[in-house]
């Protein structure tokens, strides 16, 4: 395999599995397997995890939270599920950086490109925590960000189905699987699987995204060397 650089996008809901809060012991332990299985061919990898396991800063509303103060909180469970996926890598012999948009030293690095291109190249997973730093942004335009940062030469996005379906395939039995589109299809249809801002970044940079799901062990390798079982957002 050519040697590449990707960006994974995990939700937060993917390290939970079947539990209602927090982590899958199992899930978490089968994501590190295959992201260890990647490095093994030669893959470096950066990853950008969602907080919604925990805290989703968008459900603050609800509870009478500002919505920014809410959005501030969700980036800290994204620093938690950064830490613990880093701690599960490391315990499974890889070597794992967590590398924060808002400062927190005593737990994580601060964001720096520089450093963490100098992690990837030294072999490192880098796991980004902090969402942009910023409220009002989701973790999958941090995705793009840092993928943009980082010079991926792909961003892997993954779900819980095999791509992006004409409707959503859990209510709909006609639902029809989308091979490949556009970014202006996405951006017009206006796809749920990711956010306009994060679209709208991919297409400005040229940044091809392939939507997979993470469920079936082995998926991640697969998404990179067969684009048939994703869907492709070129």
């Amino acid at each position: 395999m050519v040697k590449k650089r990707v960006l994974l996008k995990l939700s937060g809901e993917v390290l939970r599995g079947k539990e209602l809060f927090g982590y899958s012991e199992e899930m978490i332990g089968q994501i590190a397997d295959d992201l260890i299985a990647l490095q093994n061919e030669g893959i470096e990898l950066a990853i950008v995890i969602g907080g919604g396991n925990i805290f989703r800063g968008i459900n603050g509303d609800k509870t009478g939270i500002q919505r920014a103060n809410a959005d501030y909180m969700g980036m800290l469970a994204t620093v938690m599920n950064s830490v613990a996926l880093a701690d599960v890598l490391e315990h499974k012999g890889a070597k794992a950086r967590v590398m924060s948009a808002i400062p927190m030293e005593t737990i994580a690095e601060s964001y720096s490109r520089k450093r963490a291109i100098e992690h990837l190249k030294n072999g490192a997973i880098v796991i980004f925590g902090g969402g942009t730093g910023n409220p009002f942004f989701t973790t999958d335009t941090a995705a793009a960000l840092r993928a943009v940062e980082m010079d991926v030469d792909m961003i892997l996005k993954a779900t819980k189905v095999d791509g992006i379906y004409t409707k959503d395939p859990m209510k709909y039995s006609d639902a029809v699987r989308l091979s490949k589109i556009t970014y202006s299809e996405a951006l017009e249809k206006q796809y749920k699987v990711m956010d306009l801002t994060a679209f709208a970044i991919c297409q400005e940079h040229n940044m091809e995204i392939r939507i997979f799901n993470l469920y079936e062990k082995g998926n991640l390798l697969k998404a990179i060397v067969d684009p048939s079982i994703t869907t492709v957002v070129s």
